[in-house]
C-alpha cells in the first residue's frame, strides 16, 4: 500500500509541476510558499483514494478497471470545478477545464496501477530467478 501512496505522490506531483509550469494551472493560495503545486491533494487526498482504488481493482478486468478510475475521477473533478469556481485555491488557465483534471486524474490512476504491476510482475520474476 505504501507503494501505491508514494508512486501517486511522486506522480501527481510532478503532473502538477508540469501543469502550473506550463501555465494551465495557479494555486493562489498556497499552504507552503516554496510549492506551487497544491501539496493537500498530491500528497494526501489523490494517494488515499489511489490506495482505494487500487484495493477496489485487484481483481477487475480492464474495463473494470477504466470504469472504476473513471466513477474515482468524478468526485475529485467536480470537487476541483467548485473550488475553482467558488475559492481562490486554484484557477484554471489556458482554456484548462474540469474535464481536462477529471481526464488527467483517471489517466494516473490507470498509470499508477500498471506500473505497480509492472514492478509486482518484474520483483516475482527476479525472486523467482534468485532462488
Amino acid at each position: 500500500m505504501v507503494d501505491h501512496f508514494l508512486l501517486k505522490s511522486y506522480i501527481a506531483s510532478i503532473l502538477d509541476n508540469v501543469l502550473v509550469k506550463k501555465g494551465y494551472l495557479k494555486y493562489p493560495v498556497n499552504l507552503f510558499k516554496t510549492f506551487d503545486i497544491s501539496v493537500l491533494f498530491s500528497y494526501l487526498l489523490f494517494p488515499v483514494s489511489c490506495i482505494y482504488f487500487n484495493q477496489l481493482t485487484s481483481k477487475s478486468s480492464n474495463l473494470g478497471i477504466i470504469i472504476k478510475a473513471l466513477l474515482f475521477s468524478a468526485p475529485s473533478a467536480l470537487a476541483e470545478d467548485w473550488i475553482e469556481k467558488n475559492t481562490k485555491l486554484i484557477s484554471y488557465k489556458k482554456s484548462w477545464t474540469s474535464l481536462h483534471s477529471f481526464y488527467s486524474i483517471a489517466s494516473t490512476f490507470i498509470m499508477v496501477k500498471y506500473i505497480m504491476g509492472l514492478i509486482r510482475n518484474l520483483s516475482k520474476k527476479q525472486t523467482e530467478n534468485t532462488q
